[in-house]
């Protein structure tokens, strides 16, 4: 069966799995950083991940371009020069 020709139901049988791990990846990541022995120096890159999660719950589609333009620099005609590349 071709995969746009798939419905969400079976589309979500298909990932189910795979989702739940990267979740409970996350979640383990999450519960690390609360357990760390110092307290975060940076609580920016924090409030990225809390838009990240927010974002992942709100419904519509290009979740996954909105997440990354979150934890990506704006862009800029002359990264060339500023980047020295």
């Amino acid at each position: 069966m071709n995969r746009a020709d798939r419905s969400a139901q079976q589309v979500l049988e298909a990932e189910v799995l795979n989702l739940r791990a990267k979740l409970l990846e996350v979640a383990a990541g999450l519960d690390r950083i609360d357990r760390g022995a110092e307290p975060l120096a940076d609580a920016g890159t924090m409030e990225t991940f809390r838009g990240a999660i927010e974002t992942l719950l709100r419904p519509g589609p290009n979740r996954a371009e909105r997440i990354q333009l979150l934890f990506s620099r704006a862009y800029e005609d002359s990264w060339r020069e500023n980047m020295e590349v």
